[in-house]
């Protein structure tokens, strides 16, 4: 497994208003995005031994004005935010039939939709990163033309020796068509050194009838590093040429299933920044789905994340 080079993280994406049931026909405020939640998780496991922050567009209203706020008061850095006088964050409310959940969203102006606009910007923005995080949402949110940017910037980011991780997240009501979507997806996962699929995702968009066939299309696109998640079922890791299948512990106590993927994704892609060996890096990433599946909403507590670093990753 490559080492991450320096220990900076940025993800790129989109925040949004969440607004999750809590009983009652009650809701609370919150913000997450698929990309942010795996950050922001990942800024609590690694406390002070790496430096995380998002890249994203965000309004100039109160709202945005508290997501920019509660990102510092977290330890996330916030120069890569930047600011749209015209338009606001997105927002969307989480409905939950029993634990599974169905989303209802209004992000069509959304300001993070401009966050790729402009290319030296965003370029500056990962300067001295060492991991740049993006999912198939960042890339459908975006114009063709500010898509073209991102892949521009992030190959000359690579270049410089940083590492991508991209979880394709296939939400098609965000493309314009499948063909845009598959050929798109595609393109960035030959651009990324690690993927984290869901089996369930590429078996519905792409046909595939298992996760070897996941790694197979994958790793033939570029893909080095790819980590298919199957929900309940096993991790199948695939790097260094081979394959390993790491089962999934049973879980009681699954309040609600928004953001278990993402989760997943910062417990892996904490214990990559750390230096981990794989195995150790499948088992973080089960065990932070696990913390985020016990509770309402896509963040776990912080408390509950501090909980899982490893032992030789405690204060």
């Amino acid at each position: 497994m490559r080492p991450v080079p320096r220990p900076s993280i940025r993800a790129i994406g989109e925040a949004m208003v969440e607004m999750a049931p809590v009983g009652g026909g009650l809701y609370r405020r919150g913000f997450a995005g698929d990309t942010f939640n795996t950050v922001w998780h990942m800024a609590h496991w690694l406390g002070d031994r790496a430096e995380v922050g998002m890249i994203t567009r965000v309004g100039q209203d109160r709202l945005s004005d508290a997501f920019v706020a509660s990102m510092a008061e977290d330890g996330l850095t916030v120069s890569g935010v930047s600011r749209d006088p015209s338009r606001p964050m997105g927002l969307y409310m989480i409905e939950l039939d029993g634990v599974e959940r169905s989303f209802h969203y209004w992000r069509d102006t959304s300001a993070a939709r401009r966050l790729a606009d402009d290319g030296v910007a965003l370029a500056k923005a990962l300067d001295g990163v060492g991991l740049a995080h993006l999912s198939g949402i960042t890339l459908a949110i975006l114009a063709p033309e500010a898509r073209e940017t991102l892949f521009a910037v992030l190959h000359d980011f690579r270049a410089m020796g940083g590492l991508v991780s991209f979880d394709p997240n296939i939400r098609p009501r965000l493309w314009s068509s499948g063909a845009e979507m598959k050929e798109t997806v595609s393109r960035m996962l030959g651009g990324c050194d690690i993927a984290l699929p869901s089996l369930d995702d590429e078996r519905t968009h792409f046909g595939d009838s298992d996760a070897k066939a996941v790694i197979a299309r994958m790793a033939g696109l570029g893909a080095g590093e790819v980590v298919v998640k199957d929900g309940a079922g096993p991790v199948t890791l695939h790097h260094e040429g081979g394959d390993t299948v790491f089962a999934t512990p049973p879980l009681d106590g699954i309040v609600d299933t928004t953001g278990a993927g993402d989760g997943f994704n910062a417990g892996y892609l904490a214990a990559r920044v750390a230096g981990r060996d794989a195995a150790s890096c499948v088992a973080s990433g089960q065990r932070m789905a696990a913390a985020v599946l016990a509770q309402h909403g896509a963040l776990a507590p912080k408390e509950a994340i501090i909980a899982l670093r490893t032992p030789g990753l405690r204060d």
